[in-house]
């Protein structure tokens, strides 16, 4: 053992870059990294050379990169297409109704969470609130089309049995589309996204919450004035992720809830997307919309990330 370590001391003197003696170091942890890495460069960066689509006529099998250059006729295309700007509506008020309901929940749920006094509790709660996040989604609309079924559906039964009204097929009426997504997501992901604000609450200093205590806040008093304070880095880097999210909102959710009678309202860009690109093989087309939401995306990314700097000092880069 102590000649491994003299071997290892050696060998970092012979080491004279410092990046040299930070690799021999954590060696480990970037050996960790190589798989997430090819990863992260095979599914995310490579894929972005068929956004040249957005530009080219693509013609099936006359090549993966199209045949001609057309510039920016599909962008031209789908600006004066309605269905483009229904879909676009859709998304953008769908996403700004779920951050307005569902991203202060984690928060609230982490603060409450923290406030109780019995260890023991704490963890059941917290198992049982993050585990709807390890139910693929398509469960999570099987259970709510048997659930809001209007024939046998438990919410059916009640209205018809006790409130004596008429059955209403919830999943088939547009207006019921939008709260079922926000609800069902706010069941599903509060309590994993809980867990990044406990977290942060853990690191609170507990010497700030002795002092505020001397000084005579009470329970609310603390939270206000130390609680929020100290995790609002968190918050606002989870904001900013949010935000980023505006125009991508969980494709194969919106899709398993989609039906012709709702269409008016679920029919977003991801679904659009999916329609003219698979369904109906327009392929540069779809890459001309997607192209287009993922550069409002990182538009609104930035955006948030210079306000959130400006207004509280924090930001993710």
């Amino acid at each position: 053992m102590i000649f491994k370590e003299k071997r290892n001391e050696t060998l970092q003197i012979r080491l004279r870059s410092p990046l040299q003696r930070h690799l021999f170091r954590y060696w480990q942890l970037y050996l960790m990294m190589i798989l997430p890495f090819f990863y992260f460069i095979l599914f995310k960066y490579i894929p972005m050379f068929g956004n040249i689509l957005a530009f080219r006529r693509y013609r099936p099998g006359l090549g993966p990169f199209g045949t001609e250059w057309v510039g920016l006729r599909y962008f031209k295309m789908f600006f004066k297409d309605p269905a483009f700007w229904r879909a676009f509506r859709n998304t953008l008020t769908l996403s700004v109704l779920n951050i307005v309901f569902t991203f202060p929940l984690p928060i609230i749920f982490a603060i409450m969470l923290n406030e109780l006094r019995s260890r023991n509790f704490k963890k059941i709660v917290q198992t049982i609130s993050y585990m709807p996040r390890f139910i693929s989604t398509v469960v999570v609309i099987a259970i709510l089309s048997e659930i809001l079924s209007p024939s046998s559906g438990l919410l059916n039964r009640f209205l018809v049995d006790v409130m004596h009204k008429t059955p209403t097929y919830f999943m088939n009426d547009p207006q019921y589309f939008r709260p079922i997504y926000i609800f069902s997501g706010a069941w599903q992901f509060t309590g994993w996204t809980a867990i990044i604000y406990l977290a942060s609450i853990t690191g609170i200093n507990s010497e700030l919450y002795e002092a505020a205590e001397i000084d005579g806040a009470n329970r609310f008093q603390q939270i206000w004035n130390v609680t929020l304070p100290s995790i609002l880095p968190t918050i606002m880097v989870m904001l900013i992720l949010e935000v980023g999210r505006l125009l991508s909102l969980g494709f194969e959710k919106v899709l398993l809830m989609y039906t012709p009678a709702n269409s008016e309202v679920s029919d977003i860009i991801d679904t659009l997307v999916y329609r003219t690109g698979l369904a109906n093989q327009n392929y540069s087309y779809a890459t001309a919309i997607g192209l287009f939401s993922g550069i409002i995306g990182l538009i609104l990314v930035s955006s948030a990330n210079r306000i959130s700097r400006s207004l509280t000092g924090d930001g993710i880069y």
